[in-house]
Formats: C-alpha cells, sequence, structure tokens
C-alpha cells in the first residue's frame, strides 16, 4: 500500500502540491492524470523519496518513507522499479547490458545467473533474442519494453512510469498500455503511473486521481471519471472526448 497524506510542498514561495491524500492499492494501476504544470512529476519524487515534504508524509508498506535517512532510502529504493518517459537507455551498451547494469552494479551474482535473468525480464515483456541489439535498432515501443524489463530486474514491488505514452503513435501506446497491463498481471507489482493521456489512462487505470493545479480535484475508476460532473475534468476530458 502506498499511502499519500496532507502532502504539501513548496518551492520558493510557489504551493506545488496542496494537501494531496491519496491511496494505492497493492497490485493495482493508479494513474495520477493531469496537465503540465499540475504537480505530477512533484508527487512521484516524493513517492521515491526525492523530495522531502514541506508537510504530510508518504507511508509505503507501513513506513514514513518522508523521514528516511540517505542509507535507509537507498535500501527501500530497491522495491521500486522506474520506467523513465525516454526508456533512458544507455545508447552504447547492448539491450542486454541495459537490462543486466543494475544487477551488475547492485549485487553480486555470476554473469551466467545474471543472464539468465535477463532473458526471463526480456520475456516477461515479450521480448526474445533481443540481447546483443543496441537500443538505436529498436522500435520506440521495444525500448520502452527494454526499459520496464531493467526496471522489474531486481523484482521490485512498485513500478513507477514517468509519461509513458508521451510522443509515441497511436500503435505504440497501444503495445505500450499492454505491456503496464501485462507487467501487473504477470508480477502482481503496484503501478504507478503519470500521464496527461486520458485514452492510455482509461485503458490501464483501476484508480485515476485528477490533479490540478496541485490539488487532487477527483479520484476513481475510468467509468466515473468518464461520468465526472466536477469543471476542472471535464474541461480536461473536454479535448480528448472531442477528438473521438
Amino acid at each position: 500500500m502506498i499511502d499519500v497524506r496532507d502532502l504539501w510542498k513548496s518551492f520558493n514561495g510557489f504551493g506545488v502540491l496542496k494537501g494531496i491524500n491519496l491511496q494505492m492499492a497493492p497490485g493495482t494501476t493508479t494513474v495520477v492524470l493531469g496537465g503540465s504544470g499540475s504537480g505530477k512529476t512533484v508527487l512521484m519524487k516524493h513517492i521515491m523519496g526525492l523530495f522531502k515534504p514541506d508537510k504530510g508524509e508518504v507511508i509505503v508498506d507501513g513506513e514514513n518513507v518522508s523521514v528516511m535517512s540517505r542509507q535507509e532510502l537507498a535500501i527501500f529504493r530497491q522495491r521500486m522499479g522506474m520506467v523513465f518517459q525516454n526508456a533512458a537507455l544507455f545508447d552504447s551498451m547492448t539491450v542486454g547490458d541495459n537490462v543486466a547494469f543494475p544487477l551488475r552494479e547492485h549485487t553480486k551474482m555470476s554473469e551466467d545467473e545474471i543472464g539468465a535473468k535477463v532473458k526471463e525480464k526480456l520475456a516477461v515483456v515479450d521480448l526474445f533474442d533481443v540481447e546483443q541489439k543496441f537500443p538505436a535498432e529498436l522500435s520506440g515501443g521495444m525500448r520502452k519494453r527494454v526499459g520496464l524489463a531493467r526496471a522489474i530486474i531486481r523484482d521490485p514491488k512498485i513500478v513507477l512510469y514517468d509519461e509513458p505514452t508521451t510522443g509515441l503513435d497511436p500503435l505504440t501506446t497501444e503495445s505500450v498500455d499492454q505491456m503496464i497491463i501485462g507487467a501487473r498481471k504477470k508480477l502482481g507489482v503496484t503501478s504507478v503511473v503519470i500521464s496527461h493521456d486520458i485514452g492510455s489512462a482509461f485503458h490501464i487505470a483501476d484508480h485515476i486521481a485528477m490533479l490540478h493545479h496541485g490539488v487532487i480535484v477527483e479520484q476513481g475508476t475510468p467509468a466515473q471519471l468518464r461520468n465526472s460532473k466536477e469543471p476542472h475534468t471535464q474541461e480536461f476530458l473536454a479535448t480528448w472526448f472531442a477528438r473521438q
């Protein structure tokens, strides 16, 4: 369980998060939906322990992330995997070496053990025989899958996704959506997605939190938000519905 309690954060006197309360149940996918500048990234960084709140706390599995020391955070983050917006792969490394990187950096596993683990996690994201390829040889959707394989290589309980469908065409977006759904089903991870992609959010989410200027103005299931009467939510969704 991720439990965000009355979270406040300001930078140079400007309020970015203003009393956020949000619970993310184990084994579910929560999408934090909102436009640019709504506070989505700042909220995610609090969940990771990269920012300390001005007020409030983030509780993960009963532990208060907000008061952890640097050493405690290093151990805590082993429970998390992060999929970055642009996959953030090392261009000079093969796919296999990209996925293996966290194991080589943080464990004493043998190369045979690492190789087997890399193959296993690539299979989870439906990639086979790509270990010797380089990121430049892959499609955008495949790079995202490699990024997820690297994120889950240490068997985290939580996977965080930073704008996973930004800049992707509709077919690749569908592929990434299925990747997120598949990871939850196959691994039982708790997924947290920050996004402004309404269509993707409706597809992958169990729970959606609508963030507007640092405040969660509404939250619920995709079906509940589709029928929202909340003005900011209606305005945000209107542009998407107009394109359907």
